[in-house]
């Protein structure tokens, strides 16, 4: 296959941090950047949000909340449909107490969560970890991330790594609402300490991620799908938010999203975002209809660009007549009315320039399917730009439109043929019955490609290259290529 000088979608310098799909990124841990950014503009300063909430940790007893196990255990047991669900997440701390769990309750569960935690600490007494069990067609994965167990029960096709990126991501939520450091005291204090009281209401985000994880790529991909948008109109929105915030101090990010996509992202000068923290981002939005009725102030960790300590975020939805979600994130607490008037220039701007119309035309006109965009021998497919860990797709199209789960098994199944720890792959083409799968592997891009079964071998090559460049001409509206910054 010949390559394009340049892939779609490739850049320079990139708007976020860039991924290897490989490799779980949740294990890196980014220096701490906060602090850094308050020394830039005053002393160092006490975090003190959520303090109290440490603090009250010793006033609890470690057995103020007693479970009762005697006859519920049986009604478990005896619960075919719970015992038969395709997927159970459980979340415990490292002394077996019960945190999360997917279904069921979680303290009629405890002697569940009791048998995980003693089949970790078995292994770990001999210096090993427990990573996975496979049984009967089950998946047993495990991911211990000090103070916290997580366990993935899955009868999906979901690969291991799949499965333990996903836990990754659940920890990483909770993470969002404490701060690692804080979640690393509160058990330092007290080991039986029961977490729930300081993650209620954060079921309905976790819950909410899980479905997220089923339904969007961008979880597979480790990328971010952008709004498709020109250029000029793309410009135009970050200048808004630019000149509308250039002297308000110390905003780290503006983000601008619609519809589990992005339309821009404005960040200070040396600082970049991970994709799993835009993630967790766009999941708290989705997950929060309460954003839509008005301004919010909330403080968010972001564990990949500081899990020590909060960010705070003036939430807010553009204009009744424009459903795109503007987060400001900035390192001061106090800053809330300022940063409701820079909403309000941004607004103003952005209608005078008739961004709004634009982006709400973007919103409304249907994502180009692969037939109406000339490739009739194509039904779906992935495409996703390395160097700016961005990706796109067409819309889905019948058979999958009706049968959404069956394309992203099929994903999912291809990305593991790619990126198997003990032997991947760089090309893999499968006929089958219903369907020719086809994925690919470069220095610059990963694609993943669903033909009609009767496509002939000889024109994949050339449907490819045509795919490629198609995207390629396009590429200005499909990618958020320029990186603007305050």
């Amino acid at each position: 296959m010949s390559f394009l000088e340049v892939e779609p979608g490739a850049a320079g310098e990139s708007l976020l941090l860039t991924t290897d799909t490989s490799q779980p990124f949740d294990d890196e841990q980014m220096s701490s950047s906060l602090e850094e950014i308050k020394r830039d503009g005053k002393p160092k300063e006490t975090d003190e949000s959520n303090n109290e909430n440490i603090s009250n940790v010793n006033n609890y007893d470690e057995n103020s909340s007693p479970v009762q196990t005697d006859n519920e255990e049986n009604e478990l047991i005896q619960d075919k449909k719970w015992a038969l669900m395709d997927k159970h997440i459980f979340v415990l701390s490292l002394a077996g107490k019960p945190i999360y769990s997917r279904f069921g309750n979680e303290d009629k569960l405890a002697w569940l969560f009791g048998v995980m935690q003693t089949l970790v600490s078995f292994i770990q007494s001999n210096e090993d970890d427990l990573l996975s069990i496979s049984a009967a067609g089950v998946n047993f994965v495990f991911a211990i991330k000090k103070p916290l167990i997580l366990v993935a029960v899955s009868r999906k096709q979901e690969s291991v790594p799949q499965l333990q990126s996903q836990l990754n991501y659940i920890y990483n939520q909770i993470a969002s609402i404490l701060t690692t450091s804080k979640l690393i005291k509160i058990y330092e204090q007290r080991q039986n300490y029961d977490l729930r009281r300081l993650l209620s209401g954060v079921e309905r985000l976790i819950n909410h991620l899980l479905d997220f994880c089923e339904s969007e790529p961008a979880f597979l991909l480790k990328a971010v799908q952008c709004l498709s948008l020109s250029s000029s109109v793309r410009g135009n929105i970050s200048s808004a938010i630019i000149s509308s915030c250039s002297k308000i101090k110390n905003i780290v990010f503006a983000i601008l999203l619609a519809n589990n996509k992005l339309i821009t992202l404005v960040r200070m000068k040396k600082y970049s975002l991970h994709p799993s923290d835009l993630h967790l981002i766009f999941n708290l939005v989705q997950a929060t209809e309460s954003f839509k009725t008005g301004e919010s102030w909330a403080p968010i960790c972001l564990p990949r660009f500081d899990s020590s300590g909060f960010l705070y975020g003036y939430v807010s939805y553009l204009a009744e007549d424009c459903q795109a979600c503007l987060l400001l994130l900035t390192v001061e607490r106090e800053v809330f009315h300022t940063l409701a008037e820079a909403k309000q220039r941004i607004v103003e701007k952005l209608r005078r320039n008739n961004c709004l119309e634009a982006i709400n035309d973007s919103l409304a006109k249907p994502d180009l399917s692969c037939v109406s965009s000339g490739f009739i021998e194509v039904r779906h497919y992935l495409y996703k730009a390395k160097s700016t860990a961005q990706f796109y797709q067409p819309s889905v199209s019948p058979p999958y439109n009706k049968y959404p789960q069956v394309l992203s098994n099929m994903y999912k199944r291809l990305h593991q043929r790619l990126h198997c720890p003990a032997r991947p792959l760089k090309l893999f083409f499968e006929r089958r019955a219903t369907e020719a799968i086809f994925a690919w592997d470069t220095v610059g891009f990963e694609l993943y490609i669903i033909f009609e079964p009767l496509v002939e071998t000889s024109n994949v090559v050339a449907i490819i290259t045509r795919l490629l460049n198609w995207m390629k001409e396009r590429e200005d509206n499909l990618f958020h290529l320029h990186v603007p910054t305050f």
